[in-house]
């Protein structure tokens, strides 16, 4: 059976199960498994640029001993995307690139909803690579480390918080989540917002879906 490895590059089991269940909308009788995995090895959050690019050694191990027809680099630094791209010649999405190219089908100024403000100028140096300044709105952080993320409550109210200054002060009419732990929290956000929201795992995986089932 054709499978896609949902990688979480961090240690924190909550943000794999949340990956788990963002997948779920995409398993299908006739479709590819979508199996998520943790990398047991990585800290408990990818929260700086030595954290991501840390990690870029246990990511390749994880995909060289998977055999997986498509990998998803479930952490929105997507780390190792070009490596691994390299290693493996087969597809392999990273959430940050997906959720943001999705975005931009969704609305005409993009703002991304990061955890931390040290995660910010990652986010921007990644905006400016891909091409999409003229588009973005900006990008904000919500304060809470990756393991706070599993407190549902408080990080509603963060995001809720948060995605009002985007949408209000910085002027973006779609957003993006910028964690994997997010993950649960799109579908009451962009209701309580009134725009879209784009959870990266998601779109991520359904570009891997894409993939595999055309035989790329």
């Amino acid at each position: 059976m054709t499978e896609i490895l949902v990688v979480n590059p961090n240690s924190t089991e909550a943000v794999t199960e949340a990956i788990d269940r963002a997948a779920a909308p995409f398993r299908m009788a006739d479709g590819p498994e979508i199996r998520a995995a943790t990398n047991r090895s990585g800290p408990p959050g990818i929260q700086s640029q030595g954290d991501a690019d840390g990690v870029v050694p246990h990511l390749r191990e994880m995909a060289a001993e998977g055999g997986a027809d498509a990998l998803v680099l479930a952490c929105f630094s997507d780390p190792g995307l070009h490596v691994l791209r390299e290693d493996t010649g087969k597809p392999v999405v990273g959430i940050a690139e997906a959720g943001l190219l999705t975005a931009l089908t969704l609305g005409e100024r993009v703002g991304v909803l990061a955890i931390l403000a040290r995660s910010v100028p990652r986010h921007l140096r990644y905006v400016r690579q891909m091409g999409l300044g003229a588009r973005f709105a900006g990008d904000r952080p919500v304060d809470l480390e990756v393991v706070e993320l599993s407190d549902p409550v408080r990080t509603r109210a963060r995001l809720l918080e948060t995605g009002r200054d985007l949408r209000d002060r910085d002027g973006a009419d779609v957003l993006v989540l910028g964690c994997a732990g997010m993950a649960d929290q799109r579908a009451a956000l962009s209701q309580a917002l009134g725009m879209p929201v784009v959870e990266p795992v998601q779109a991520a995986i359904g570009m891997a879906v894409a993939s595999v089932m055309r035989g790329w």
